[in-house]
């Protein structure tokens, strides 16, 4: 799409240009894989200049622009223990920017990267606890950037309780890695889909009906649900009656973030910017602006 620059730094520090640095300025970084996972997802794994770690914590997202066409925040799908000289995004093809993407960008073209940004996950408060994530939809795509750096440190973690629910089969994300998951004896898995195909043999209904099939200890537990905002309210309620307080459980909000610096007030709730003060918040914080759930 466009040349490789060859004075770049990382997204982590601004961006040097004729002497002059800005956060505004994209890295411009390689797709070197692109995996298809559904008719609307796509996996790019992307490598920065220099081969250059990414820096991220589960949770946090990055700008992704093409100029010309214009930016857009994505999530890190892959986790930390798994970044080296590339990390993944996981991209559906839901408006301008992400189409022309779909439809255009190869392994071998590039694109531009802003970030990581925003506040992930605290791996330091969910250390020797019991972790119950439930993603819904695309929120398995940043989910698994968690899940990945609890199963490649299981020994500092408790139980690992996944409940993730889908539309239906065809939009289930990592089939493989899920199947993976299944034979493993130190995560606890349950799929649902909404609605189900006739080759569908698993649990039906929306992802709150998992949660009856699973027992927790509200005193070791945290809870993280990432997914669409309408789900959130719902989940938490399943949560609140499983004993967790709101301080237990962690949600992400991506609220039209447009600068991912605090900057252009697009993300604004109340005096609060989802891409610096977030994407990731306890139930406690959010309860203090309701109109985000």
């Amino acid at each position: 799409m466009f040349e490789m620059a060859s004075n770049l730094t990382t997204t982590t520090t601004p961006r040097a240009v004729n002497g002059h640095s800005s956060i505004y300025l994209p890295t411009i970084a390689q797709v070197v894989d692109v995996q298809t996972e559904t008719a609307f997802e796509k996996v790019y794994t992307v490598r920065l200049p220099g081969g250059q770690n990414l820096g991220h914590r589960p949770g946090q997202f990055v700008m992704v622009s093409i100029p010309g066409v214009g930016e857009a925040p994505i999530s890190v799908m892959s986790s930390p223990s798994r970044t080296f000289d590339t990390f993944k995004l996981c991209i559906r093809n839901a408006g301008d920017l992400t189409s022309v993407i779909h439809n255009t960008i190869l392994p071998g073209d590039y694109i531009g990267i802003r970030g990581p940004f925003g506040r992930g996950f605290p791996l330091e408060v969910f250390k020797g606890k019991d972790v119950l994530v439930a993603p819904g939809g695309l929120g398995m795509a940043p989910a698994r950037s968690l899940i990945d750096e609890i199963l490649d440190n299981r020994e500092e973690y408790g139980r690992l309780i996944v409940l993730y629910g889908a539309k239906n089969p065809s939009e289930i994300l990592f089939r493989d890695e899920l199947r993976a998951w299944r034979q493993r004896d130190d995560i606890e898995l349950f799929v649902t889909v909404d609605r189900p195909d006739e080759s569908w043999v698993g649990h039906i209904g929306v992802i709150t009906r998992l949660f009856p099939r699973v027992q927790i200890n509200p005193f070791k537990t945290i809870a993280v649900t990432i997914g669409p905002p309408v789900m959130y309210r719902f989940v938490v309620m399943e949560l609140l009656g499983k004993g967790l307080t709101p301080d237990q459980i962690w949600m992400s909000f991506e609220r039209r973030m447009k600068c991912g610096v605090g900057k252009c007030g697009h993300c604004q709730v109340n005096h609060r910017y989802s891409c610096q003060d977030g994407p990731a918040w306890t139930y406690a914080e959010a309860l203090a602006f309701e109109e985000a759930l």
